[in-house]
């Protein structure tokens, strides 16, 4: 017999519609005449909480600095807890005891894992298997591109060794290890040093990041007025519009209507005429998150929701495996393709095979194949209307993709010279045979230039324009998910420029550095851009992200407490687990490096080793830092200023740990309670905006600024 354990229940009961042969339904599992099929709940087993390294327990459950940092000598794993209590969850006790039994039974030689085909399905299973395997037995891999029966099937027959997917399991423990240890280390010492519950990520805090620096962009942007030079006079009886490239400053009008009427002494005259017919292509198939893209933006659905149901598609066998990062299909699907075709085909869908490497390319493939649809077709009127909405956008992308009808335009382009000052370029495309615009979106409209001839003389008649600077957006699904995906666009902007001014090896070292990352993955984001909006760091309404005051208030704590979390350690974090999977990197090696970051973390804490610019200790929430000079009581630091304890109950006295802009550290609040001042710190910022330093002293009670 062989034993297959499948992630979820929902994949063993697709696994089962796949095997040839009755099945009989037992508690916990399924049997046959050669196959016994089992699942997990996804995670049964999780990581062992802090206090569980400890020599000597803590007598209560309270968080302590004293067991920080935890580095464990070996990772131990327990059966997952019920959540918010301590105690092992009764259906995950249940069910692993029926893995339990099953995987020793003896006529059982082979035990198949059947986790999601990820790494995180991996190791999942592996952790079971690990667990309750008592004797040695034969192990198997089945991986799935999709949930059909016919893959199943299929699948069965191509099992291989466990071994050879290793190097996925190291990556997937390594992830493991990892997030284990920046989450439960920096959560625990920024939420006692600040006494806020601070969830720190090595992914979460990068882009709560993000968002939260954008709309301070936003926030403190000041519109500037600026002018250009434009000409709108008609030619033929066609107004054709040009719009000088030079910005003039708002009190630089004079130079703004020089230009103009230079321009105009000048003349324009046609210096470039061209017409083409051209094959406009579709885009190229989803991966999760330009499908993410598409169904946020039309439809304003949220990651989390259209994740959710892309994975019940792809669990009642309508699509293929969702966690994708590649537009491209693996060259070895080519047959399989044609199957699709030929059911699509019956839809009434114009579409056949085409061998292109627009298409197929497995260079371009990392471990699983873009979205597409199954052979198995739905009944429209057993979807929801949100189901509806994403099957139809992976169908139409897909039929798109092999539309046997093409899209052909004629695309134009007039250039118009105002002598030897500047060219300007007119572009218009007219569709001639829509092809595949037909099925899928494409919102270029018709654009249809004047016309005009070659050398022939245009009328302008420019003049200075008023416009003014505009603020940057807010992150939207589309472009937050963009931004993740390739968050050093702007760093090789920047590395470009150092090429070209002759820096190379500073620039080809940092594109080295950079190429190809991203912050989180295809299969994480979504889950902890939830687990952010859970946690009231940031809002999204309709597809439009924006900060929270928990968000600034968890980003401006991390930064006082020296916690940089920025985009660039994530990525090399990610970088170092994909070296794990080439074998390039052990799990120890990647553990190692993390450990290298939080220890140094620990080490810096906002002490004197820091720049002077970040040597901010604010202390730790509920520390003792003197009397309070109204009342006698103690003072002490609070979660967002140094406060006496009998402030609310007759005593007001305080000092803000942020004032004008600037962290106050703790070592100055002593001095103003011991002495009455504290020293002369530099760094605030007015509300005009400009810098200025003075010290705190007391006066009736209260801190104030003192300038002298």
């Amino acid at each position: 017999m062989k034993l297959i354990i499948a992630e979820k229940p929902s994949l063993a009961r697709n696994i089962v519609a796949g095997i040839d042969g009755e099945m009989k339904k037992e508690s916990g599992y399924f049997i046959g005449k050669d196959y016994i099929v089992s699942w997990a709940f996804g995670h049964l087993f999780s990581l062992v909480d802090i206090e569980s390294y400890s020599e000597k327990p803590a007598e209560s459950r309270g968080w302590t600095l004293d067991n920080l940092p935890c580095f464990p000598k070996e990772f131990k794993f327990e059966l997952k807890k019920a959540d918010g209590k301590h105690d092992v969850d009764s259906g995950v006790l249940r069910q692993y005891k029926v893995l339990e039994k099953l995987c020793n039974r003896p006529d059982v030689d082979a035990i198949v894992n059947a986790g999601d085909a990820d790494r995180e399905g991996e190791i999942i299973v592996r952790l079971c298997v690990m667990n309750a395997l008592k004797t040695k037995k034969t192990l198997l891999r089945l991986w799935l591109p999709d949930q059909t029966p016919e893959t199943v099937a299929r699948a069965l027959t191509e099992m291989k060794d466990e071994v050879d997917y290793d190097s996925l399991a190291n990556e997937g423990f390594a992830r493991t290890f990892i997030d284990w240890l920046y989450g439960v280390n920096l959560t625990r010492y920024a939420t006692i040093r600040s006494g806020k519950l601070l969830r720190v990520g090595r992914v979460i805090v990068p882009i709560v990041r993000a968002i939260y620096e954008r709309d301070l962009e936003i926030r403190n942007f000041k519109p500037e007025t600026y002018y250009v030079i434009h000409s709108d006079k008609k030619t033929k009886g066609e107004k054709i519009e040009l719009t000088g490239k030079t910005k003039f400053a708002k009190d630089d009008l004079a130079s703004a209507e020089a230009l103009a009427k230079l321009y105009n002494d000048t003349g324009a005259y046609v210096s470039h005429v061209e017409s083409k017919k051209d094959t406009i292509l579709p885009g190229k198939l989803y991966s999760l998150s330009t499908l993410q893209n598409v169904l946020g933006k039309k439809y304003k659905m949220s990651m989390a929701e259209s994740l959710k149901i892309i994975q019940k598609l792809y669990e009642e066998g309508y699509l293929t495996y969702p966690r994708t990062n590649s537009e491209y299909l693996a060259t070895a699907e080519k047959d399989k393709m044609r199957k699709i075709l030929a059911g699509v085909g019956k839809l009434g869908y114009p579409v056949r095979f085409k061998d292109s490497k627009f298409i197929f390319d497995d260079s371009k493939i990392e471990s699983h194949s873009a979205l597409t649809p199954t052979y198995k077709i739905p009944q429209v009127d057993k979807l929801s209307e949100k189901e509806k909405q994403v099957y139809s956008t992976v169908l139409r992308r897909f039929v798109a993709v092999f539309c046997a009808e093409e899209c052909l335009a004629e695309k134009s382009e007039i250039r118009i010279k105002v002598g030897e000052l500047e060219e300007f370029s007119l572009k218009g495309t007219v569709i001639i045979t829509p092809g595949w615009t037909k099925y899928d979106d494409y919102n270029t409209k018709d654009k249809v230039l004047p016309k005009l001839e070659l050398g022939e003389s245009v009328n302008i008649d420019f003049a200075p324009v008023e416009k003014q600077t505009t603020p940057p957006k807010h992150y939207t699904i589309e472009t937050l998910n963009k931004y993740l995906k390739n968050p050093f666009k702007d760093d090789k902007a920047k590395a470009k420029e150092l090429a070209e001014s002759g820096e190379v090896d500073d620039a080809e070292e940092y594109r080295a550095i950079f190429e190809g990352l991203e912050l989180g993955t295809e299969a994480t984001r979504t889950g902890i851009i939830d687990n952010a909006k859970r946690s009231g760091y940031i809002d999204l309404k309709k597809d439009v992200y924006t900060i929270l005051p928990d968000g600034e208030y968890l980003i401006e704590s991390l930064e006082n407490l020296s916690i940089t979390m920025d985009k660039y350690k994530t990525s090399e974090l990610g970088r170092a687990l994909k070296r794990v999977y080439r074998g390039e990197m052990t799990v120890d090696d990647s553990v190692k490096l993390c450990e290298s970051e939080i220890s140094e973390i620990f080490k810096r804490g906002g002490v004197d080793s820091l720049p002077k610019s970040r040597a901010v200790d604010t202390g730790e929430y509920g520390e003792i830092l003197g009397k309070c000079p109204v009342c006698g009581k103690n003072v002490v630091r609070g979660k967002q200023s140094y406060g006496c304890m009998g402030y609310g109950n007759g005593c007001e006295f305080r000092v803000g740990i942020n004032i004008c802009k600037k962290t106050i550290p703790k070592t100055e609040v002593m001095r103003l309670l011991s002495s009455g001042a504290t020293t002369k710190m530099r760094g605030f910022i007015s509300k005009a905006g400009k810098s200025f330093e003075a010290r705190l002293v007391l006066r009736d009670g209260a801190a104030v600024f003192d300038f002298n």
